[in-house]
């Protein structure tokens, strides 16, 4: 059985490229409160990039680092999807990268 946590780091490290790439990585991150919300991806108070950066990216490479259980399921690459629909932003990239991430973790080890 082979682990998948070195593809997850990757994907993690493209992903971060691709919120790059767009304009959405931020130099200073939201406040306490805004990062403190009980509301399911800070969805009352953060931006999907936002949380990206500041809440699943972290989560998952510090899950990563530790060789800590995975979540079996994200599903996250529709939530971008419906985020930039009617944007400017040539989105297709990150989703697709939330795509990959959101098979691998379905997958689990292989």
């Amino acid at each position: 059985m082979k682990s998948i946590y070195p593809e997850i780091a990757t994907l993690l490290l493209e992903l971060e490229g691709e919120l790059r790439r767009l304009g959405e990585w931020q130099a200073e991150p939201p406040s306490a409160e805004a990062l403190a919300s009980t509301q399911p991806f800070c969805v009352d108070t953060l931006s999907l990039p936002q949380w990206l950066q500041f809440v699943f990216l972290p989560r998952m490479r510090q899950l990563v680092e530790s060789e800590l259980p995975l979540p079996a399921k994200c599903g996250i690459a529709p939530m971008a999807e419906e985020f930039f629909r009617g944007s400017d932003l040539p989105a297709q990239g990150l989703v697709s990268k939330l795509l990959a991430i959101d098979e691998c973790l379905e997958r689990g080890y292989y």
